[in-house]
């Protein structure tokens, strides 16, 4: 395998710097987030050179372009402490995470509604069916003739002898 020159190693890292400032901004490609991999490709590096190597005795060597890997997390996650959120997935699920809730508590809230409506509905229901057969048992009285008897329907709308006005 070819080692890089440094002039190679130079426009890399050049590259990966850009990539990381777009990244930081916000100015991320749809689909991806702020993190390695997405380093890796708007650079057009490979993903490899951001993690340690082992030398051919098993002993461990930093990647080529390790130390930007941890710079850009290191920057990502300061950018998540002070509240500024890069990662516009991250935003999604916590704009969703909220709208969520306050549709769960508007739907508690009509849930309540409808159950008050219920009972007011079958009270409301049962009375009317009580007040129906009192008027029919009424009805069935008076047909029938028994000690019910007919007001007389007054002949004018004139008060009576004596009432107040």
């Amino acid at each position: 395998m070819a080692r890089l020159t440094e002039d190679a190693k130079a426009r890399n890292e050049a590259a990966i710097r850009a990539a990381m400032e777009q990244i930081l901004c916000g100015n991320l490609p749809p689909g991806h987030k702020a993190d390695i991999k997405t380093l890796a490709t708007l650079s057009g590096v490979t993903r490899t050179g951001f993690y340690p190597k082992k030398n051919r005795d098993g002993t461990p060597r930093p990647g080529a372009y390790q130390h930007l890997a941890e710079e850009f997390e290191r920057r990502v996650r300061q950018l998540q402490d002070i509240g500024e959120i890069i990662d516009p997935r991250v935003a999604q699920i916590g704009r969703l995470k909220t709208q969520n809730a306050e549709l769960r508590d508007r739907v508690t809230k009509r849930d309540e509604k409808i159950a008050q409506l219920t009972a007011f509905e079958t009270l409301a229901i049962s009375r009317l069916a009580a007040q129906h057969a009192e008027i029919e048992r009424l009805r069935k009285q008076l047909a029938e003739g028994g000690n019910v008897r007919s007001l007389p329907s007054p002949a004018s709308s004139a008060a009576p002898n004596g009432a107040c006005s």
